[in-house]
């Protein structure tokens, strides 16, 4: 644990300020989805990829574009397809001859994965293959392609969204990629006002601009400053424990035997914990609570318990299994 200085407790306070002035230029172009901004915000500077599922129409992609344009971040948008190729995301060798010598050279070609902010829309509506492409980039943050390595430049995040109706022609996500993802963030469907206000807006000529806050240099130093945040070993010893509970072989609680086929491995307590850091200072607060931790249980865990056929059979979601858990494991 580094000691707090001055220095960090300022940034502190500029990040606690810098989070209203996102959302507040977000939220001129989202309305609503408040819960969905904060956890956007928290992934980010815990340097987290999301996962978003939702229905479409609910302005996932919209969300994460309008982010990149306030953060002055370079910002791709890949769409998923059956017939998306591996190369189409990371990028590809080109022969070229140089006409003055005749001498003929291999070129790499930067495909779409190079961008700060790159949106995996519908990501599974490609194959196993096309998806694998991402794991490298994601947990190394770099591409291997024609013998040669090549390094994404930071801040580097793979926001994904996923149609969770519509199940024809998709191929499940691969729990080695699933796990990659820091949070499954849930979009649901905006309330009556907020409708009513999106609908007025969309249907005029009214086009707000934005106002950037903050800059990609500014950015990687907060990030760096999520990691200095300290936390107690008794709010460690809890995400631990709330993770652990999760595995039959491991947990005491009869519900979890008898729900879960596996559970979270040991990646979901470091992404409580970083997740935890990132939302006190978010919050102004110089340190992670428990209440922290809690917070993010859901979209941290709900994509890495699987469930087994007994829960299947009595439509018993992760969701619930984790309110359970919730009540069950006490810091």
């Amino acid at each position: 644990m580094v000691a707090e200085t001055p220095t960090d407790l300022r940034a502190v306070e500029e990040i606690a300020r810098a989070r209203i002035d996102i959302k507040a230029e977000v939220e001129k172009r989202i309305i609503g989805q408040h819960a969905v901004i904060d956890q956007l915000l928290t992934s980010l500077f815990a340097r987290g990829h999301c996962l978003f599922v939702g229905v479409p129409g609910l302005a996932k992609t919209l969300l994460i574009s309008t982010l990149a344009e306030v953060l002055d971040l370079s910002f791709n948008r890949i769409q998923f397809t059956p017939d998306l190729m591996p190369s189409d995301i990371t990028g590809t060798d080109v022969l070229e001859e140089d006409h003055a010598t005749g001498r003929r050279v291999f070129r790499f070609i930067k495909g779409p994965i190079f961008a700060n902010i790159v949106l995996a829309d519908e990501i599974n509506r490609t194959p196993p293959k096309t998806q694998a492409a991402l794991l490298q980039a994601m947990q190394e943050q770099r591409v291997s392609a024609g013998g040669q390595t090549h390094v994404l430049q930071p801040p580097f995040l793979v926001f994904a969204t996923q149609n969770p109706i519509e199940q024809e022609g998709t191929y499940p996500l691969p729990e080695a990629q699933l796990d990659r993802f820091m949070f499954q963030v849930d979009v649901g469907y905006p309330s009556a006002d907020e409708e009513f206000t999106i609908v007025k807006q969309q249907t005029s000529a009214y086009r707000p601009t934005t106002k950037k806050v903050l800059s990609p240099e500014r950015i990687q130093y907060l990030q760096e400053l999520v990691l200095r945040v300290p936390v107690a070993d008794h709010v460690v010893r809890y995400a631990v424990a709330l993770v652990r509970a999760t595995r039959p072989q491991d947990s005491g609680l009869p519900f979890v035997r008898e729900n879960i086929a596996f559970g979270a491995g040991p990646r979901a307590s470091q992404f409580l914990i970083l997740g935890a850091k990132a939302k006190a200072i978010l919050e102004g607060r110089p340190a992670a609570s428990i209440d922290d931790v809690r917070a993010l249980a859901h979209p941290t865990l709900q994509h890495r318990i699987i469930t087994n056929f007994h829960a299947e059979a009595e439509g018993v979601r992760p969701r619930a299994i984790i309110d359970r858990l919730l009540e069950s494991v006490r810091p």
